[in-house]
């Protein structure tokens, strides 16, 4: 599972779910809008309108899980043994235990989604955020562990791994604290870019390097450049979504009517009658232009 595969297609998936948070980001900011967290899953509502409040990234997440679950555990050509028959046993296939562990978490957090917004009678934000915050502890402490024994090139590659995932968690745990927080809702969106595009170019430098040769771990131009590689995702991944939230923009603002819509329900609130705070700075400026008058009437005699 160490090789290319188990580097790739998590980042695939990944880099998935920040392009389509992307959208639904760009959306709520430009309408200023909350996320849209339901109360309860609708009752007496048509087929179309049930199948839009499934929880689909909830079973995305079941089924990316289970399919790399699968995966994982037929990998190894003796089946997945925790230890071996030697006196005194060892422990086999470490790694390969840490990622069954976190695709098991993927699994969970997906049950804990799916059930928060489609069993529940109401809706709890907090238990899924929750869940997530918990999913992300447990994963950076695997990566922790992960790197042990690795050196050079691999042990560069996963530390940034390492610090996206560190900085994942401490905004989605800021999210529990504040969940209406746009900033938060874009930076979460922009390190789940980062992570998914870092780890598919992972598999390319460890596994498959387009050069046709591998890197060298005693290189230091080789290590410098996996961090060069690293700062291009950076400007990259926040150029897309730039990108993203400028195509949204234009899109709503020329072609969605919903906007013109709301502009249209705003459009009489500048014409209101003036509050009482507004009708006291007219007076206090009354007020002033008269005692200005009276001190140029008195210079004057």
């Amino acid at each position: 599972m160490g090789m290319f595969n188990g580097h790739f297609y998590p980042g695939l998936y990944l880099f998935s779910y920040g392009l389509y948070q992307a959208t639904v980001v760009s959306k709520n900011v430009i309408f200023k809008e909350s996320p849209p967290y339901p109360s309860c899953f609708p009752k007496n509502k048509t087929r179309w309108a049930r199948l839009g409040k499934i929880s689909y990234g909830g079973w995305l997440r079941i089924v990316i899980g289970s399919i790399l679950t699968v995966y994982v555990v037929t990998c190894p050509d003796d089946g997945m043994v925790l230890m071996n028959k030697q006196m005194p046993p060892t422990f086999m296939y470490p790694k390969e235990w840490q990622h069954l562990t976190m695709f098991v978490l993927l699994i969970l957090s997906g049950c804990v989604d799916v059930t928060s917004k489609n069993l529940l009678p109401r809706r709890c934000v907090v238990l899924e955020k929750g869940t997530l915050v918990l999913s992300f502890v447990e994963l950076l402490l695997l990566m922790v562990s992960h790197v042990k024994g690795s050196e050079g090139i691999e042990l560069q590659v996963h530390a940034l791994v390492i610090m996206v995932v560190f900085l994942l968690l401490l905004v989605l745990m800021a999210e529990l604290w504040a969940p209406d927080m746009s900033y938060l809702w874009m930076m979460e969106t922009f390190l789940f870019l980062l992570m998914g595009s870092w780890l598919m170019q992972a598999g390319f430098i460890l596994f498959r390097p387009l050069s046709g040769y591998p890197w060298q771990d005693d290189d230091i131009r080789d290590l410098m450049f996996v961090t060069t590689f690293f700062c291009w995702h950076l400007m990259i991944n926040a150029s897309c979504l730039l990108g993203i939230y400028g195509f949204s923009f234009l899109w709503h603002h020329y072609y969605s009517p919903s906007l013109k819509r709301m502009r249209s329900k705003e459009a009489p609130y500048h014409t209101s009658t003036p509050g009482p705070l507004y009708m006291m700075l007219q007076e206090v400026k009354q007020s002033e232009k008269d005692d200005q008058a009276l001190l140029l009437s008195k210079t004057t005699l």
